[in-house]
């Protein structure tokens, strides 16, 4: 499903925010390089600095140092260059299933027929086929993502930025959520980084996970998850995925919260 030349690398990346007590070291240097059609994940501590490497890339933020490449070409500051979706499925309460799903082609330029012709099918094909005129407020939390994530795959671009977006869901949601995400990700052979606080979930669905410890923000291990795709639910007993588990819960107990003194860490 990928190549090795890296669709997205981010090289030394830091961040410094000046605050009235002096300089906050957010994020020291951080580098990862993600080719075409990889699922990737990053976890760690609250506070370690995920969104906001989340908003480097997405051009919102502008690092201190370092760069952001996407198919070798800088994109550091450079908004519309990925797709980015956040916990918050933020549909527009005012506009249909099927005009949310739109709004990134609208974005870009798409015309409205054009739009409409293109998002139809998917929307019968993804599960939500008879909700394309309804609008948010009449859709479970689960069919509201769903949405939320064809929108940011509509958006036309190769990376997609996932920030936690099952977090708000109950259990049992969340795990059909994680297969139709699957189901996309193969189907629109798109490259993924995934911020999420639950483990077993980044282990699940990823190629690799990327651990990340505070102060500043680093990524301190990254464990490749060569588990057979497609990816069964068994697979999360299996001995290959429980010792991976271990390892990044160990890493994770490692480190303190941004909140939390040093010396309570061990």
């Amino acid at each position: 499903m990928s190549s090795s030349a890296p669709k997205l690398c981010v090289a030394d990346v830091s961040m410094t925010f000046k605050t009235p007590t002096g300089a906050f070291h957010a994020l020291a240097p951080v580098t990862l390089s993600i080719p075409q059609g990889r699922f990737v994940s990053l976890i760690g501590p609250s506070g370690c600095g995920k969104s906001t490497i989340f908003n480097i890339i997405a051009g919102l933020l502008e690092p201190t140092g370092g760069r952001v490449l996407i198919d070798g070409i800088d994109a550091t500051g450079t908004i519309g260059r990925v797709g980015y979706m956040l916990q918050k499925d933020l549909l527009l309460p005012w506009r249909t299933v099927l005009d949310n799903v739109i709004l990134g082609m609208e974005i870009q330029h798409v015309p409205l027929r054009a739009a409409r012709e293109r998002a139809l099918p998917l929307l019968h094909r993804y599960g939500l086929a008879g909700f394309e005129y309804l609008y948010p407020n009449a859709l479970s939390g689960g069919m509201r993502q769903r949405a939320a994530l064809l929108r940011t795959l509509l958006f036309d671009t190769d990376v997609i930025l996932l920030d936690e977006p099952f977090g708000a869901l109950d259990a049992q949601t969340k795990l059909r959520m994680q297969e139709w995400l699957m189901q996309l990700w193969s189907d629109f052979n798109k490259t993924v980084l995934f911020v999420t606080h639950d483990v077993e979930e980044a282990i699940y669905l990823s190629d690799e996970v990327h651990v990340m410890g505070t102060r500043p923000g680093r990524i301190i291990e990254t464990i490749p998850v060569p588990l057979a795709r497609p990816r069964i639910r068994g697979s999360v007993l299996s001995g290959e995925f429980l010792a991976i588990k271990e390892r990044c819960l160990e890493l994770l107990h490692l480190e303190p919260t941004a909140s939390q003194p040093v010396n309570e860490a061990a």
